[in-house]
């Protein structure tokens, strides 16, 4: 096992997976843990300093966190074609590399590189362009509006280094670091408060014992949220493409290789990321709809929407750890030519994500008075927030199902068929059931029609992963 030691700790990039040597069940499911542990302490890391970054906007009042969360929809839209771009060709990459082939990886992560920057510059482009006027099209409240149109303006300035840190993140994934990109990535929520600590606040004394300290601040609000952002956002993008075109041993770019462009290496990359891009793009289209939906209910329901969503993500940011680690797992034994251990990586992490994500939604459920207690002083805003955040509890298993049962399917280049299960799971029932349940029942009803929608989303994905016929698209 001393090759699969090396592999967790970035020392060495080969693996069992691709030397061929049969695994047993048990070195199975040790390397879908091992795997996954970077990845998910990197995305509580994440959590912990989002809700310390809620925290610091919440304190500025309700109208702050309702212009950041009425725009946290389009944002999620943003980072998903991102990320649909990166796993285009990061997923060729993890093939490439479990069947021995470092040369072609090389190649993929070199034409990533120019594909990236050119798509995230138009992205950026049109997303300044329409800044000032979202918040308007998202039905948002006239004193919302004008700090949400500064925060999405310079949110969308940051897209080219959002584009770079998740290709780099994803590629060094995919190779079989996983402890370099998910470092970094905490490292970047820890940017992301220090930023904002002195670009949201104006200064300010402190009294540290027996002394009296001035604290420099920029008094910006929810600018200075968004600056803080984009400078942690640019620094830790630096970082990533740093530690992997000049550190990686598999896939640094001063190794002899070829940056034209290839025909085939971009039909892959278009065929694996138009699908992706159609279901974030769907997810996230969704999520606006549900925005506008929201936003008729008055600040209150906005902000404790915006919050419930953030104090969420603490259940099922390690779903997402373990589907990175069955992405890279799969990709690999898909490359290898090894469909029997690739089914078995896919399960094991099903299995794993969603204990993982049971063993959080209860606790979730039992502390999340103590948790919007910590994110916003505003009774009423905490007091509707707790009532829908226990609401989705229930869904949690099924929602940690079909998002590591994505990552697998991901790894084989199964991106078609769960982007079409996206649309009709989100547009069939969340959208027409919370448009019909909110101005009934308000923001309770549309995270009702949330936890339905999520628990059949994931008994879609089950069966798409368990029928396997995902095996045969690479």
């Amino acid at each position: 096992m001393q090759q699969e030691v090396n592999y967790l700790s970035g020392k060495e990039k080969r693996t069992q997976v691709i030397n061929g040597e049969p695994l047993t069940y048990k070195q199975q499911a040790g390397l879908v843990i091992r795997l996954s542990i970077p990845a998910i302490l990197a995305e509580i890391s994440s959590i912990v300093m989002q809700y310390i970054d809620a925290a610091m906007v919440g304190s500025l009042g309700k109208n702050a966190t309702a212009s950041i969360g009425l725009m946290s929809s389009t944002t999620w839209m943003v980072g998903g074609f991102c990320i649909s771009v990166a796993m285009g060709f990061s997923v060729q990459t993890a093939q490439y590399i479990g069947a021995k082939d470092d040369k072609s990886a090389g190649s993929v992560l070199r034409q990533s590189l120019s594909v990236s920057l050119v798509s995230a510059l138009l992205v950026t482009m049109i997303c300044i362009m329409i800044s000032g006027k979202l918040p308007y099209w998202l039905g948002g409240a006239q004193e919302v509006c004008p700090d949400a149109s500064r925060y999405f303006f310079i949110y969308s300035c940051a897209i080219p280094a959002v584009q770079f840190r998740q290709l780099g993140g994803n590629m060094l994934q995919c190779s079989g670091d996983m402890k370099t990109p998910s470092m970094l990535n905490a490292l970047m929520c820890v940017f992301d408060v220090i930023f904002n600590y002195f670009l949201i606040f104006p200064e300010r004394n402190m009294e540290i014992w027996k002394w009296e300290i001035s604290i420099p601040g920029v008094g910006m609000g929810v600018a200075g949220a968004a600056l803080g952002t984009a400078l942690s956002e640019a620094v830790t993008a630096a970082f990533m493409l740093y530690m992997l075109c000049f550190r990686s041993e598999v896939l640094r770019v001063t190794k002899k290789g070829s940056w034209a462009l290839d025909k085939n290496c971009l039909k892959k990359a278009v065929r694996i990321s138009l699908p992706m891009a159609f279901e974030h793009g769907v997810v996230s289209g969704a999520q606006i709809v549900s925005t506008k939906i929201v936003a008729p209910l008055g600040t209150v329901a906005v902000a404790a929407n915006s919050l419930a969503v953030t104090a969420e993500s603490l259940c099922y940011m390690p779903g997402y750890g373990v589907a990175a680690a069955a992405t890279t797992l799969v990709g690999q034994s898909i490359g290898a030519k090894k469909k029997d251990q690739a089914r078995c990586f896919a399960r094991l992490s099903v299995m794993l994500g969603a204990l993982m994500m049971s063993a959080a939604a209860f606790l979730m459920y039992l502390c999340a008075p103590q948790m919007f207690g910590m994110l916003t002083p505003d009774p009423a805003v905490r007091g509707l927030g707790i009532k829908v955040l226990r609401i989705e509890v229930f869904a949690e298993p099924f929602f940690a199902c079909s998002i590591v049962a994505a990552g697998a399917l991901r790894g084989a280049g199964d991106t078609l068929v769960p982007s079409i299960m996206n649309l009709l799971s989100m547009w069939g029932i969340r959208i027409t059931m919370a448009a019909y349940l909110a101005p009934r029942i308000g923001l309770t009803g549309v995270w009702t029609a949330m936890c339905v929608e999520l628990s059949i989303r994931g008994i879609l994905f089950l069966v798409r992963l368990f029928r396997e016929k995902w095996l045969e698209c690479y």
